[in-house]
């Protein structure tokens, strides 16, 4: 794989043998960061699960203190008071049948996330197969199924991030931005790993934070010290 100036000059500002600890660690990601724009901080985290089996899934999600830096775009699917309550908590959209026909039809996507009332969801049903492979069909399990649409709006702008382990057992999370600091960065990532070892199934054995990676929206990635959370 070939790499830009940027991107080998990043390379020599840290030690890719050094599993660093988490306040060092994010100084050297911020150290890596030589875009033009404000990069996004991700966080790449190798689970000791096997999410083949329905009963090693990890999934939720989890307020970040200082937010992702991000302006997020709430679609909600909802009727009624339920409508009107979410118009009134700041949903950049909201309907119900008609927001599903142009899902349908235009293939549109203005949106960041969605939420659903229970009593939408066998609406919502009809674009399941849309929805699920963006990462955006509405889900109990990360809040985004429920009757207190406010409330589910007002933690989605706060910073609201989902977590969900993929195929190869890797969890991806941004959080946050590089002009956040190391501070900020570090309130952000001890939230996001208490959550998820509080989300540590039962079945899983071993070793359960294999591998802890942040790297820069076009940085090179900086291993962590997964043990020390």
């Amino acid at each position: 794989m070939k790499h830009g100036k940027k991107y080998i000059e990043s390379m020599k500002s840290i030690d890719r043998m050094k599993l660093y600890d988490p306040a060092e660690g994010l100084e050297a990601v911020i150290g890596t960061s030589k875009a033009k724009f404000d990069e996004t901080v991700e966080a790449h985290i190798r689970l000791g699960v096997d999410p083949r089996h329905a009963d090693q899934q990890v999934r939720g999600a989890v307020v970040l203190p200082n937010g992702t830096g991000k302006t997020v775009r709430v679609l909600v699917f909802a009727k009624g008071d339920k409508a009107r309550e979410a118009t009134d908590a700041g949903a950049d959209f909201v309907g119900d049948d008609e927001l599903v026909r142009k899902i349908q039809t235009e293939n549109w996507f203005g949106f960041d996330v969605c939420v659903a009332t229970p009593d939408m969801m066998g609406t919502v049903g009809r674009i399941a197969r849309i929805l699920g492979p963006k990462g955006l069909m509405p889900n109990p399990k990360s809040g985004t199924v429920t009757m207190d649409v406010a409330r589910a709006i007002a933690d989605i702008k706060a910073g609201k991030v989902e977590y969900r382990v993929d195929k190869t057992s890797i969890v991806h999370v941004p959080i946050g931005k590089v002009s956040f600091g190391t501070e900020k960065l570090l309130e952000n990532l001890n939230t996001l790993m208490d959550a998820i070892i509080k989300a540590k199934p039962q079945a899983a054995k071993g070793t359960y934070i294999r591998s802890l990676v942040i790297a820069t929206t076009m940085g090179p990635g900086v291993r962590f010290n997964g043990q020390k959370f």
